[in-house]
């Protein structure tokens, strides 16, 4: 019999970017489960049993593979109890330091299939949040979109490939996680651009509308797409690929609501929303989208997270085939419950501060970016 163990999110990210054998069980009730979870996690929804002084399911869990078991909870906690319960059966177990909480920091990387030789695209995928953030690299030189993990990630990426961060791009000023991307742009010097609006109350350089930006033999164009946010942007690289932000994403499209002070605001930025939808529709099948967020935990699995447009198209053909009224009146009734703590980040975002200390308890918690 062995005691119990705990082990990091760093730990588990390394077993499974490594593809070592693992079986993850998450322990809390099945609706929390649904609602986000570790991607190759089973739910053994035994949370209010251990609570009880009960072991539930784990009475009669079995392990034929022999792989070790690591349970998961929300903090950490009570999958202790139930790692050292398992353990007490001969079942090697850890559990997840931290939980869904520390977890929601966890990330992996794909790299994004394109038609050309001249330009490489990474997507770097904040697996416990859902958060898509990218890499575009021609050269010597690179641009990151929406940076959403800690900036050394970006920084090793960079050294590897060997480039220069030339420019930092944001979509919109954001809801659901804080932005790395001041900090990344103090570290390396590079251009930090935010589409304009009134929101930032730091010194920034705007990216206008149908700008572009060389990088390498790349160019980066800029495509006002509002509806999430009012200064919502997508950027064009080449003829390749669109990053979509929260406007589109590669299933499904982003929510109206965020920034708005009532229902009329949501109707507002629902139908702006319409219009840029039809507007991205309209641009040629073979783009590649990639969006800024995923609805689903993400696997190490290496695939990228995106769509040819022509699919996104065949998606969303019963909403742009509706008239922009009926698309509002049903955007504004399938609104999901909003982000955890999004008005705090919001607040942190739009003043241009990443705060000290540990984030993950603010950031902690499911992506619902999309409708």
């Amino acid at each position: 019999m062995q005691n119990q163990l705990e082990i990091t999110p760093d730990i588990l990210r390394q077993w499974l970017e490594e593809k070592q054998p693992v079986r993850i069980i998450d322990i809390r009730p099945k609706h929390d489960y649904e609602d986000w979870h570790i991607a190759t996690a089973e739910n053994v929804a035994v949370y209010n049993a251990i609570a009880m002084r009960r072991p539930g399911e784990l009475e009669t869990f079995e392990n034929p593979g022999n792989a070790p078991v690591v349970t998961v909870c929300y903090s950490g906690n009570t999958s202790k109890i139930a790692a050292h319960y398992l353990n007490s059966r001969g079942i090697q177990s850890y559990s997840l330091a931290g939980g869904m909480q520390w977890w929601s920091l966890a990330w992996n990387q794909a790299a994004i299939p394109l038609e050309s030789d001249e330009v490489d695209v990474i997507q770097i995928r904040r697996t416990g949040k859902g958060c898509l953030s990218y890499m575009i690299g021609s050269k010597d030189e690179a641009a990151v979109i929406d940076p959403s993990v800690d900036v050394h990630v970006y920084l090793d990426i960079a050294e590897k490939n060997g480039w220069k961060i030339k420019y930092v791009l944001e979509s919109h000023i954001h809801a659901d996680h804080l932005t790395r991307g001041r900090v990344l742009a103090a570290k390396t010097g590079a251009e930090y651009l935010l589409p304009p609006q009134q929101r930032a109350k730091f010194e920034f350089q705007e990216i206008q509308d149908g700008q572009e930006l060389l990088v390498g033999t790349s160019k980066i164009k800029a495509i006002h797409t509002p509806g999430h946010t009012n200064e919502s942007t997508s950027y064009l690289l080449d003829n390749l690929a669109i990053f979509t932000g929260d406007t589109l994403f590669a299933n499904g499209i982003g929510r109206p609501d965020l920034e708005s002070a009532n229902k009329k605001e949501t109707q507002e930025h629902a139908a702006l929303l319409y219009q840029s939808l039809l507007a991205i529709t309209e641009m040629p099948d073979h783009l590649v989208v990639l969006g800024g967020h995923t609805s689903e935990p993400v696997n190490f699995d290496e695939q990228p997270v995106s769509n040819p447009l022509q699919t996104v198209k065949e998606n969303l053909k019963q909403q742009t085939s509706q008239p922009e009224k009926d698309f509002v009146g049903a955007i504004v009734k399938r609104l999901p419950p909003t982000p955890p703590q999004h008005l705090h980040i919001i607040n942190f975002n739009e003043q241009g501060i990443f705060p000290e200390g540990d984030v993950t308890a603010l950031e902690a918690g499911p992506n619902r970016c999309a409708v």
